[in-house]
């Protein structure tokens, strides 16, 4: 499906429910699986959690996760704990391409029970479910943290826990954090000091409800709607000023675009600044927040800024290389831009090409970072319907804040 887009007022007004955190609910699912008493609200409706829920939940021994990456970080671990239990792990044509060889390594260190069914170091993967042992792994600290918190995620189940020693600088920081704060708050002790991690066996834990915080990843399409309109005030359900989600950083990297950011109970606020000057360029290290880089950058050329985004080597093995579809697609909309292994540079300018058509590469963020740009210039999105991966509600969300959207 492809849409057309357009925005005729240049003014953004609405009050919208955003999906429950899909890295938080995806964390959670797998606790509730290792600890039945454990309840979930306000869990994300995406594609990526409904793929972890219908894996965790069925009984088949074919698991096949498509474009969720998570999932098949952390149900790797999860199945290798399952004692009895065979099952071959599998997902897209592009999942099999993303390497896992790192995460197999730990398991198997930790007693685990894994055969890579094709290549060496890739999906599918074929794994014989036992007790495992537990002790000490050892990291290198700068790949994706899902590798980390899938083990994590687990250790409390592993009959002599784990200590976990990272190498290097920690790349998603935050996300590594909210891993152990989700444990701490389900009642596991861990205890993180320097580049060591340590969590203690634990069988059981007390009954309880945990509620899901919306997803911060997804207010960013909201926070590029505010800064490039022409007025605006969104009001954003349900935040948390104490947020475990790194993506949080939103408010302060988009104060520098314009946006004003004020919280109310359960909720928060965006407002376009009126007057504001903006600057010519701006610098940031997304080391610890990579899933917002696009967005940035699609506010950033709408704008006419310049940016220069660093720390972005994980976006190479996201749903498509990030940074090549990037320039693509920037490229094609009239941007001066260039990109290395781990980091964007934007001209500014504001030199835009109306009426093209945006490919997504089957990547639900680059549609929904680009779709905001409607604000400056007509566009269409291919293959529009990616965004369900991580936000199914996206286009009629756009459409209450006064979006005109067009099934091309």
């Amino acid at each position: 499906m492809s849409l057309k887009i357009n925005h005729s007022s240049k003014t953004c007004s609405g009050n919208l429910k955003i999906t429950g955190s899909k890295s938080e609910t995806n964390r959670l699912l797998l606790l509730k699986a290792l600890y039945p008493g454990l309840q979930i609200l306000n869990g994300s409706n995406s594609d990526d959690s409904k793929a972890m829920n219908h894996a965790l939940s069925t009984d088949s021994n074919l698991i096949d996760i498509h474009h969720a990456g998570t999932a098949m970080r952390f149900l790797t671990a999860f199945f290798a704990t399952q004692s009895g239990r065979e099952v071959l792990l599998t997902g897209s044509s592009r999942m099999q391409e993303r390497p896992i060889g790192v995460l197999v390594d730990a398991l198997k260190k930790l007693g685990a029970d894994i055969v890579y069914e094709n290549q060496e170091g890739f999906p599918p993967l074929r794994i014989k479910g036992k007790t495992l042992s537990g002790g000490k792994v050892t990291l290198p600290a700068n790949i994706s943290s899902q590798y980390i918190s899938a083990l994590l995620l687990i250790s409390p189940l592993l009959q002599d826990g784990l200590i976990l020693t990272l190498e290097g600088e920690i790349t998603s920081l935050p996300y590594l954090k909210m891993t152990l704060s989700l444990l701490e708050r389900i009642g596991i002790d861990s205890h993180f000091e320097s580049d060591k991690i340590r969590i203690k066996p634990q069988k059981q834990i007390e009954p309880q409800i945990q509620t899901v915080e919306s997803d911060w990843s997804s207010a960013s399409y909201h926070y590029s709607c505010a800064a490039l309109c022409e007025e605006g005030k969104i009001v954003l359900n349900s935040y948390r000023n104490d947020s475990l989600q790194g993506d949080a950083l939103l408010i302060d990297i988009y104060k520098k675009l314009g946006v004003k950011t004020s919280f109310k109970p359960n909720q928060i606020i965006l407002e376009k600044v009126k007057d504001f000057q903006l600057p010519n360029s701006i610098e940031l290290n997304l080391l610890e927040a990579p899933d917002i880089a696009q967005t940035i950058a699609v506010s950033c050329f709408g704008l006419g800024v310049g940016c220069d985004l660093l720390g972005l080597h994980t976006l190479k093995i996201k749903e498509t290389d990030r940074l090549i579809a990037l320039e693509n697609e920037l490229v094609k909309l009239g941007a001066q831009i260039r990109v290395t292994d781990d980091s964007l540079h934007l001209s500014p300018s504001q030199n835009f090409k109306a009426n093209q058509t945006v490919a997504t590469y089957n990547d639900h963020r680059m549609a929904m970072a680009f779709a905001p740009l409607a604000l400056k210039i007509s566009l269409q999105i291919a293959d529009a319907n990616v965004v369900t991966k991580s936000y199914p509600d996206f286009w009629n969300d756009l459409q209450e804040i006064d979006f005109e959207i067009v099934e091309k």
